[in-house]
Formats: structure tokens, C-alpha cells, sequence
């Protein structure tokens, strides 16, 4: 007799070497006061590791009441481009002095979007794709009007992404910017970043990535694959909490070029002179505007770490394992009732979230989420089960496709 879902996701947990790492979230399934059956949406917001709450408690008691305003000049103003070096080394295969952390990435975007078309001066195009997150595609629709050019738009499926085709047919020798998402939010596309990178260096243009959906739960080596610009957020898969500071990364050689416009006191060379005139600090700090968003920055050193220990060739071969299990679970119990896969079926083609289509699912996503299940919702009829490797387990998986079967089941009674 075949095995039920429940007993392949035992299984699966009990072969699973980084299992043991799941006791160390707040609220993991290891924990007896669980409050929920199954969080499946650690692609929008991660959760906390227990260390994370003695680091923000002592970091009230002893680094910012012991130490006063002593503590910029001792450690705090550093921060954004040392845990910036710690997340670059960790997870996106960066060199040190690339990457900074502060602002939100809808700032850092507009801020590396911007400083990429100055440095393509008489090009007239933008390209973003139709299925690109909101945010990105409204600040280019809002930079092409700030600044007289067109918006080349390629149209995605919902279901896949930006693919090399599809990037080579839009460019041009107006092309001066690309703005790409390594994972597509809603289908979970991981895109081909060194293909599609080449295709816009060969058309003179600079490309700048998206890792929101990406950074921490897919291996990224952005040195290697010749990235220009990045940015990424880092509630997600790097657990930094609700409204964490983004990262930018700025590929080395171009940190001499660029120029991002918005122009604060501390991206200033010399900021304690207050002077008339504003001269950008050398390398990655030039890219920071204001002061330092230093306990927001804190929760993330824990994942940071983590991540750093378990390796994220480890943490990607958890995703990919778990979002298959995820395809197995959902044609194997969900297809009778109508649901469709709407996320890349091949692993090499899929971040750690799958999209899973019908047309009662606002309701049902709702409904679950009442019951203790959390995945999320995304229009027009998309429940997205997020998978963040280092605190989801195979169980969690089978709790949740059984509880959206059981809302589908209640509905078609």
C-alpha cells in the first residue's frame, strides 16, 4: 500500500540533515506552544531565530544604553557595510566593499535605477517585464517620466518569466537599463541571471537585478556572473523582521562611475565637516544617504550567520527538495479539485515558492489562515506556498496541502 502524505513527510523530515535546525526559530513545529499548524509564507516574512531576541535585548541594555551616543563612533556607522561584507559573503557571492545595507528597496532601487541610466546618457529605453513585482515596475514607469524616456515592456507569462528570448527580441542600442527579478514573485521563475546579464552587456546596457524573492534560499554569485546592480530585501528568506533595511550591491568597477541621486550627509566624504558642496564617499558608501538603520540591521546577522554555517548550497538543495514534495503533494491531492500548478515544474527553473492557481483561493487563503495555516494569497487566483529551508519542515508541507484540500472538499460538498 502506497504511503500517505503524511508518512512520506515524516520520512522526509527524519532524513533531513538540516531538520535540527528548525528547533532554533520562534514558533517552530519543534516548539510545544506552536500557535500555528503551518507557515508556509517564509517568503514574505521569515521567522525569527530565539537568538535574535538576546541580541535585541542586549543591544537595548548594553550597546545603546551602556554606550550612548559613543556608539556610533565605535561600531554603529559601520554597520551598513559590514553586515553588508557578512551577507555578501554568506549568500550572494560578492567580494567585500560591493554591498551596503540601509534604506528600503524601493529607495535603493530608484537609487541604483537612476545612477544606471546616468551612466548610459543619449539611450532612451527602459526595459522591465509585466510580471515584475509592482514595485519595480512602478518606479520605472515613474523614472521614465521623471526623465522624458520609454518603458520597453516585455510581456511574461504569470506562470514562467523573463526569459533570453524573450530579453534579446526587446533590446536595443536604446536600451540603457534592465530591470529583471532573479525569482519571480508570483510564479517562482528563477531566472537565467548570467544569460540574460550577457544579453544586456552585449547591447551596451546595464542591468540591474531584483534578489527579494531570492536572497537566502538560492545560491547567487553575483561576482561570477558579471551582476552591474543589485538589490534585494531582508524580511524574507534572511529573517531581519517586519521592514528591515534592504542591500544594494554595486559591482566594483563601477563604483568609480556611478553616481546615485540622492545625495544625504553620510554618503558625503567627509561627513563631520559639514561643508558647503557634496563629494560622494569612495566605493559602496557612496550609496548611502542618510543614518544607518542600526536596530533594524540586527535581526538579520542571526540569519546571516546561519546561513553562513549550514552553507547555501545546502539551504538550496532543502528548497528545491521541498518544493517538489510541494508539485508531488498537489497533483497527487489537489488536480481533482481543480487546482493548477502555476510555478516551473523543473527545479532548476524554480526559486523556494510555488504558485497554485483556482479560482476560490482569496477565499480559501482566508479561510486557512483563521485555521492556523498561513500561506499567502496573490491575484488573481494564486496561493503561494512559501518555503524558507531553514524553518519549514515536510510536515508543515502536508499539513497545509491537506487543509487547502479539506477548504476545496467543504466547497464542492
Amino acid at each position: 500500500m502506497p504511503a500517505t502524505p503524511f508518512e512520506r513527510a515524516i520520512s522526509l523530515d527524519a532524513a533531513d540533515p538540516l531538520a535540527v535546525y528548525r528547533e532554533r526559530f520562534v514558533g517552530s513545529l519543534a516548539s510545544s506552544t506552536e500557535p500555528v499548524l503551518a507557515y508556509l509564507d517564509g517568503n514574505s516574512l521569515g521567522r525569527p531565530l530565539k537568538s535574535t531576541a538576546a541580541r535585541l535585548a542586549a543591544f537595548v541594555t548594553d550597546s545603546w544604553g551602556d554606550r550612548l551616543i559613543r556608539g556610533w563612533d565605535e561600531e554603529w556607522l559601520q554597520l551598513p557595510t559590514t553586515i553588508g561584507d557578512e551577507l555578501a559573503r554568506a549568500t550572494l557571492g560578492a567580494a567585500p566593499g560591493q554591498t551596503l545595507i540601509g534604506d528600503s528597496t524601493t529607495v535603493l532601487l530608484y537609487k541604483v535605477i537612476r545612477a544606471a541610466l546616468d551612466a548610459r546618457p543619449g539611450r532612451t529605453e527602459i526595459i522591465v517585464d509585466s510580471d515584475n513585482f509592482p514595485t519595480d515596475r512602478y518606479l520605472v514607469e515613474g523614472i521614465a517620466a521623471e526623465r522624458a524616456l520609454t518603458v520597453r515592456w516585455v510581456e511574461t507569462s504569470r506562470r514562467s518569466g523573463l526569459t533570453a528570448d524573450l530579453l534579446a527580441a526587446a533590446l536595443s542600442e536604446q536600451t540603457a537599463v534592465v530591470v529583471a527579478s532573479h525569482v519571480a514573485y508570483r510564479s517562482g521563475y528563477l531566472a537565467d541571471v548570467p544569460a540574460l546579464t550577457r544579453l544586456a552587456h552585449d547591447a551596451g546596457a546595464l542591468i540591474v537585478w531584483d534578489l527579494c524573492h531570492s536572497a537566502g534560499s538560492v545560491e547567487t554569485r553575483l561576482d561570477d556572473w558579471g551582476v552591474d546592480l543589485a538589490v534585494g530585501c531582508t524580511y524574507k528568506y534572511l529573517n531581519g523582521g517586519p521592514g528591515s533595511p534592504a542591500f544594494a550591491y554595486v559591482r566594483r568597477d563601477l563604483l568609480g562611475e556611478l553616481r546615485q541621486p540622492i545625495w544625504g550627509w553620510l554618503g558625503h566624504a567627509d561627513p563631520f565637516a559639514m561643508g558647503p558642496g557634496y563629494t560622494p564617499a569612495p566605493g559602496i558608501r557612496s550609496f548611502q544617504s542618510g543614518t544607518p538603520p542600526v536596530i533594524g540591521m540586527l535581526a538579520m546577522r542571526d540569519m546571516i550567520a546561519l546561513i553562513g554555517e549550514v552553507g547555501v548550497e545546502a539551504v538550496r538543495a532543502k528548497s528545491v527538495a521541498l518544493t517538489s514534495f510541494t508539485i508531488e503533494l498537489a497533483d497527487e491531492v489537489l488536480a481533482p479539485y481543480g487546482v493548477e500548478v502555476a510555478s516551473p515544474r523543473a527545479s532548476a527553473e524554480r526559486g523556494s515558492h510555488v504558485t497554485l492557481d483556482h479560482p476560490d483561493f482569496r477565499e480559501i487563503v482566508a479561510e486557512l489562515w483563521r485555521g492556523g495555516v498561513v500561506p499567502d494569497f496573490r491575484a488573481p487566483e494564486g496561493l503561494r506556498v512559501g518555503l524558507s529551508p531553514l524553518s519549514t519542515s515536510f510536515t508543515e508541507v502536508a499539513v497545509g496541502i491537506a487543509a487547502v484540500r479539506d477548504a476545496l472538499e467543504r466547497r464542492a460538498a
